[in-house]
């Protein structure tokens, strides 16, 4: 059984490549050198059995395990180090791997999935210019966002374009193909680099900029969603509406006008709490939203307070399960039952279901046993810049006809061009 991230410990996430992946594959071959990582992986978890292994690439693994301290962590970080750098026995023959790593940690109580993997994905790029392990504290004082400086550059962001968007898709497993996507909005700061949502969303509620954020977020959504539709990949693109905002008759009057004449194909994700809020406006809103055309999904769903009075009135046609009930899937007792009874739940109430955070092939495995019409998280894609996503959505190896929901991971060398 996989250990679970607990209360007070740290969460350590690491990505290590063999950098002489290249050099190795001319001498073993492609067929065999595409098997090497799974030969790291076995001496990985030979050493930390404890730790959870992804193969992410021909040459890329991420570990993640939790530990005491980020000490703790450094140290079993270094361990692995030694131990990949002794030979390889490769069919009767000794290989040195040249392997690097880039490491993230943080608090388990406050730690944000895709902050650490992109923290994890930012040190391995330094990493490979200095040669060395780098490790990226994440709550260091040093790396914190000061709130009030947020709040007074944030309306200049929007304005000078420092937003932009990823997507990351949602597959679904019985068709075996993407259903849709969904937007996730970025904040590249000219001197503090990339913020992500979880340090400016609350900060965009609180100066009161949330409803230039989001119209600033559902025209480009419009015009990237009729972009791809003109590419022939007219999915549905869904973006998050703030719980402020579903309260906003201006702001519900003002997007519905503009979705109107777009006449894209879009989705709206609402959060349980921002019904609860103030219910009957909130639904009287989403009605409006439902009435144009608009999908609505009910995102974060057993996060919050769920309530079945509140569920059975909203006028949605997905849930998505919250990615804590996901992660812990196989190694929990009663996140299966839940997962299972919420399933069933929602496809009673005529709803299409969605499971967050899915991050290994035995997840996937029992979510599709389940009945689990879609799958969303990081084993399937990493949230995508456009370009990167209009590639992940042309590339030929990728297409429905392959039949097999394991194609659409895709190998490292796609992350690093995305």
């Amino acid at each position: 059984m996989i250990p679970q991230p607990r209360w007070g410990y740290w969460r350590i996430l690491s990505q290590c490549e063999i950098v002489n992946f290249a050099t190795l594959r001319r001498h073993l071959g492609r067929p065999r050198a595409d098997a090497l990582v799974m030969d790291v992986a076995a001496r990985i978890a030979e050493l930390l059995p404890d730790v959870r292994i992804l193969t992410a690439g021909r040459a890329l693994i991420e570990i993640g395990f939790e530990r005491e301290a980020p000490e703790a962590g450094a140290a079993d970080i270094e361990r692995l180090r030694k131990a990949l750098a002794c030979p390889f026995n490769l069919d009767g023959e000794s290989y040195h791997l040249q392997v690097q790593f880039g490491v993230a940690v943080a608090p388990s109580e406050d730690c944000d999935d895709v902050r650490l993997a992109e923290a994890a994905e930012s040190a391995l790029e330094q990493a490979r210019s200095e040669k060395r392990v780098v490790m990226v504290d994440l709550s260091r004082e040093d790396l914190a966002f000061d709130r009030l400086t947020l709040m007074r550059e944030l309306p200049r962001a929007i304005a000078q374009g420092e937003m932009f968007l990823q997507y990351q898709p949602k597959v679904h497993v019985r068709r075996q193909e993407i259903a849709s996507a969904e937007a996730l909005v970025r904040w590249q700061h000219p001197q503090r680099g990339l913020i992500l949502p979880g340090d400016f969303i609350s900060v965009a509620e609180e100066a009161g900029e949330i409803g230039a954020l989001t119209m600033w977020t559902l025209r480009q959504v419009i015009a990237d969603q009729k972009r791809l539709a003109a590419e022939g990949h007219d999915l549905t693109l869904f973006l998050n509406i703030s719980g402020m905002l579903l309260a906003d008759a201006e702001f519900v009057k003002e997007a519905c006008a503009i979705v109107s004449i777009s006449g894209a194909k879009l989705g709206f994700e609402i959060t349980e709490t921002a019904v609860i809020r103030d219910p009957d406006s909130a639904i009287q809103h989403l009605q409006t939203f439902a009435d144009i055309g608009v999908q609505l999904a009910i995102d974060d769903y057993g996060a919050g307070l769920s309530s079945l009075a509140y569920l059975k009135r909203l006028p949605a046609n997905e849930l998505k399960i919250d990615k804590m009930f996901i992660m812990q899937l196989t190694s929990s007792n009663r996140d299966p039952l839940i997962v299972r009874s919420t399933i069933d739940l929602a496809h009673a109430l005529e709803m299409e279901v969605t499971a967050e955070g899915v991050e290994t092939p035995s997840a996937l495995a029992l979510l599709s046993v389940m009945g689990c019409d879609m799958v969303q998280g990081f084993l399937l894609s990493r949230p995508l810049g456009f370009d990167a996503f209009r590639k992940y959505l042309a590339d030929e190896a990728h297409l429905a006809s392959s039949a097999n929901v394991q194609s659409f991971i895709r190998p490292e060398s796609f992350w690093k061009r995305a």
